[in-house]
This record gives structure tokens, sequence and C-alpha cells, in this order.
């Protein structure tokens, strides 16, 4: 399955506002970037096809003596993503479920706690 990465960018912003008010009200200096795969960098850390990855400190983390803390990222990697999806149905639902995977950790989430939800 293969998108533009405009189409791709548009289903990313789709998940995104779809997303809980509630969720969406403390994604504060969070960026989500699409990029078409992992650097060698960011794939050296895990094994297997890496669809998604958080980069920053975890909300509960975080405390007063922090007042500057440079954004959070979220990377979304459209080729790793396309290459497990047959229909773009499938491709915004693996959108959908990667970003909320990323967004788990943002909040906190450990991998196991996050294969429980």
């Amino acid at each position: 399955m293969h998108v533009s990465e405009e189409r791709f960018r548009e289903l990313v912003r789709r998940a995104i506002d779809a997303l809980p008010p509630a969720f969406r009200s403390r994604l504060r200096n969070v960026e989500v970037i699409v990029a078409p795969k992992p650097t060698a960098e960011q794939q050296a850390a895990f094994r297997g096809l890496l669809l998604g990855l958080y980069h920053g400190v975890p909300q509960p983390r975080r405390s007063s003596f922090m007042p500057f803390v440079p954004p959070d990222m979220i990377f979304l990697f459209q080729k790793n993503i396309e290459r497990i999806c047959r229909s773009e149905e499938e491709l915004e639902r693996e959108i959908r479920a990667t970003l909320q995977h990323e967004i788990g950790h943002h909040f906190g989430l450990s991998e196991e706690q996050l294969r429980d939800v």
C-alpha cells in the first residue's frame, strides 16, 4: 500500500483530530513528524519494523524545576506503516493505532502497559 506524503499527512491530521478532547488538550508542546523511515540511529535501539517513535520527557517525569522543556516529538514512519497495510482503510487504522501508542509513551506508559490497553 502506498499513498502520497500529502495524503499520509492528511490521514495523520484526521487521527489527531479524532483524539478525545481530554487527550488533545494535554498534548501541548508535542510535534508529530511524518518521516519516510527511521534514521539508522532511531532504528538501532529497536528490533523489527519501527512504525513510530516517541522522543521527549514523559509528562509524569516533568517537574516545576524543568521550566523549559523542548518540544516532544512523535515520529510516524510512512514507508514502514504502509508496508504492513493493504488498503487505505487499514492504513488509516494503523496510523491511528501508532499515534495513540506513541501518545501513550508521552503520558508515561511503558510498552507492557500499552500492550494491555
